[in-house]
């Protein structure tokens, strides 16, 4: 195995989405380890100032077209949610508890499937308990875990260490010392890899 690549996301960014489509073949080309790192983007936001695109409306308008070109470029379904932007602290947490079944991967790409194809309110936990099940993970089990102390607050330690290591957006990727971010920069990450 060569380099580990850190794969920073939130199912609420839709360059993330379309990433979380390319990176694993990325990875596998360049036999790296791929780590896939829930965080919180709404509280990176909130923390460092930013101001989200759709509070924005000439870079939001343009963000909705360039999303839509870049799918088709890369060949990755997905349908602009009329629901936007989505609440994803629910669905991040779950994240954490996926990883706990050893299911994170999986509950990534169907988090992503639901939202960025499907349209659905990931921020409602018994649409997340229905989805989960068709991976394999127990609906009552999960629904509860993701209201448990303790899961709120890896997702919070998560977001914080995110803070700290330099992220203010979706998705970011680091290798070594080298911070990547954005879909458009994963053939950055790939030369990077290459050596």
């Amino acid at each position: 195995m060569g380099k580990k690549v850190e794969f920073y996301f939130d199912f609420s960014s839709p360059y993330t989405y379309i990433a979380s489509k390319r990176i694993e073949k990325i990875c596998e080309d360049n036999t790296a380890e791929l780590e896939w790192k829930p965080f919180l983007l709404g509280g990176v936001f909130n923390e460092i100032g930013s101001t989200p695109a759709v509070q924005i409306d000439n870079k939001f308008n343009f963000l909705k077209k360039d999303v839509i070109q870049s799918s088709k470029f890369y060949g990755v379904e997905l349908n602009f949610p009329e629901l936007f932007p989505l609440n994803s602290v629910r669905s991040m947490r779950g994240a954490f508890a996926a990883q706990e079944k050893g299911k994170l991967v999986d509950y990534s790409h169907e988090m992503f499937r639901l939202y960025w194809t499907e349209g659905i309110d990931l921020s409602k936990a018994e649409i997340l308990g229905e989805a989960v099940s068709n991976i394999g993970i127990d609906t009552e089990w999960f629904v509860n875990r993701i209201a448990e102390q303790d899961i709120k607050d890896k997702l919070r330690d998560e977001t914080n260490t995110a803070i700290e290591r330099g992220i203010f957006g979706a998705p970011t990727m680091f290798v070594d010392d080298q911070m990547f971010w954005g879909n458009d920069r994963l053939d950055f990450l790939d030369r990077y890899l290459k050596g």
